[in-house]
């Protein structure tokens, strides 16, 4: 008797847009999609959104794992080298509430399917880009951020519509784990090119073969319109239905708000606000290490006498090779580790999520300071405590987004992810790449030029990053007095 009343009702919602669909929590989209096996199908799906994701951050990550041989190319200082990843991230950031607002209203798998070609052509546009043109291989690197915009702000939107709350942190930790491994392929698909064929401008002609492919997958597997799999959206759903072949207009408005109201309910709640600048310093600190850790593990071996000066064409790669494993390896660790603690801890402490936030900011910003000490006199101990330091950064990742989807309404889900991005990004990893180059520039400046000068320039100013990683801890910490009304909150 369910069933025949769904299918006599179906052709009620037989134009909606899943996208729009998601952000009405009254709104229920077709039930016709892959009926025979929906767990099937959205499993298929997760597995498209993440081999999306780990293209995605491969592209992020090429620049940093050839950053010497690129310094090089075009003759750059520090600061004019860190600003290829601010451009980078400025355009991302920018163009992240605009893909924000697009995804909330409009079908959320043209918009990534458009991001993905998008930025799969710019990439290998900028292969091609020569030394003098210094400038415009600068706009290709913005461009890109723009495309990946588009995917980082709706592809976990999906993944919140296909999937209950408890299963729902497993899934995201999962499409998570794709932000650490494709940095980590990043830095050693640069790397391994730029060695292979001694030139490394082929690492920029792998990821758009990888992207049509992704593009492909998303056209063929993906369906136009998703059901919101949560149990106050299915009770909803039949009065929903109700509601529609009623003709009740109160059904629609929630997915009829202003960006600007979206944007002030989001600035009044307290977990958002606080979990959101504790994921800033987060993306201050991952921003300034992947853009300038191998670098700086160099100039940390050529002070030691264990690396030789940079003179030929390709430059010495070994050291975005194990910083990208590490990257890899204690990142999957850590999303792993943080969803299991998560998962645990919440049965005992309603503000278990944002308490594991803070500790393990705290233990991060203490081991990164430990292998800035020590990387002088003992390359090894620094390797280690950096692995440690990623590692507690890694174990945040899943449990903030997480906190984001259930302290905030799911009409107004994709517009407070684009304005996390837009915040952690403006105010973290937009300019702590460029301002680590720029102090390091400033101490050089002082000082008779030598290798000496070259590493303490880069570990004096890495310190910011430390201190940071504190502030971030904080914030975290202020996330648990209010996380329990705000999610109570959002439920209603």
């Amino acid at each position: 008797e369910h069933e025949d009343t769904s299918l006599l009702l179906q052709p009620l919602f037989e134009g909606e847009n899943y996208g729009a669909a998601a952000a009405g929590g009254t709104q229920c989209p077709s039930v016709s999609v892959s009926r025979n096996n929906p767990a099937k199908r959205d499993y298929l799906v997760v597995a498209v959104l993440c081999f999306g994701n780990l293209i995605n951050f491969i592209d992020w990550f090429i620049v940093p794992g050839i950053l010497l041989d690129i310094q090089k190319y075009f003759g750059l200082s520090d600061g004019k080298t860190g600003l290829l990843q601010t451009v980078f991230t400025l355009c991302y950031m920018l163009a992240a509430p605009i893909f924000g607002y697009l995804g909330d209203r409009y079908n959320r798998k043209i918009i990534l399917g458009a991001g993905i070609f998008f930025w799969s052509g710019v990439t290998l546009w900028s292969s091609f880009i020569t030394e003098s043109h210094y400038r415009i291989f600068v706009l290709s690197r913005g461009l890109v951020g723009i495309g990946s915009a588009s995917y980082s702000t709706i592809a976990p939107t999906i993944i919140a519509d296909l999937f209950e709350e408890g299963k729902r942190t497993i899934v995201l930790s999962i499409f998570y784990i794709f932000i650490p491994v494709g940095s980590g392929c990043g830095y050693m698909l640069a790397a391994g090119m730029a060695k292979s064929t001694g030139d490394w401008h082929w690492a920029f002609r792998v990821t758009p073969c990888m992207g049509g492919l992704a593009l492909l997958l998303l056209i063929l597997l993906v369906p136009h319109r998703i059901q919101r799999k949560t149990a106050a959206h299915r009770a909803l759903s039949i009065s929903g239905m109700i509601g529609r072949a009623a003709e009740k207009p109160s059904v629609h408005r929630t997915a009829k708000t202003t960006w600007c109201q979206d944007v002030g309910s989001l600035v009044k709640n307290c977990s958002f606000v606080c979990s959101s600048l504790g994921l800033t310093a987060m993306a201050f600190v991952t921003g300034a290490l992947g853009m300038w850790m191998p670098l700086f593990l160099y100039r940390a071996q050529a002070v030691q006498g264990l690396a030789p000066p940079c003179l030929q064409d390709s430059c010495n790669s070994s050291n975005s090779l194990i910083f990208g494993g590490i990257t890899i390896g204690t990142g999957i660790l850590g999303i792993i580790a943080g969803a299991e603690a998560a998962r645990r801890l919440r049965k005992i402490n309603n503000k278990a999520d944002p308490l594991i936030c803070a500790t393990s900011m705290f233990i991060s910003s203490l081991c990164l300071y430990i292998a800035l000490m020590v990387a002088q006199t003992n390359i090894l101990s620094t390797f280690i405590f950096i692995a440690f330091g990623e590692l507690f950064l890694s174990v945040n990742w899943a449990v903030v987004t997480d906190i984001l989807l259930y302290v905030v309404a799911p009409s107004r889900q994709s517009t407070a992810i684009a304005l996390q991005i837009l915040v952690s990004h403006l105010l973290g990893d937009a300019g702590s790449p460029y301002l680590i180059g720029v102090i390091s520039n400033a101490i050089q400046a002082r000082n008779i030029p030598s290798l000496q000068w070259s590493f303490r320039s880069m570990q004096y100013s890495f310190v910011t990053c430390a201190f940071v990683g504190v502030f971030g801890g904080g914030f975290f910490l202020l996330t648990s007095f209010y996380v329990e009304e705000d999610r109570k909150e959002a439920q209603r």
